[in-house]
């Protein structure tokens, strides 16, 4: 187990490790300890090999983050509240 200066003795799990989070929207990698498990491993830029965990999102494509904000609009839903919201509002 890697054990840092401010880590508590004992209260850790003893598969915490320096793994490498890549993200698979735009290939982005992290290396940072963590606990998962993983099968695939990776060289990283200092030449050593770590385990790989592949990530849906990370802070580097994450709109909150990017500031790039998208509006995912599946099948109209906008369109279709607006029109609820009318129709609603004219009954009333």
């Amino acid at each position: 187990m890697l054990e840092s200066a401010n880590m508590k003795k004992g209260i850790h799990p003893e598969t915490n490790r320096y793994v490498v989070f890549e993200d698979n929207q735009n290939g982005s990698r992290f290396l940072v300890m963590s606990t998962l498990p993983s099968k695939d491993t990776i060289k990283y830029d200092d030449g050593k090999e770590y385990p790989l965990i592949r990530a849906e999102i990370t802070s580097t494509s994450h709109p909150f983050y990017t500031g790039k904000e998208t509006l995912l609009d599946t099948a109209g839903r906008v369109d279709k509240f607006k029109k609820r919201a009318s129709a609603s509002a004219s009954k009333k």
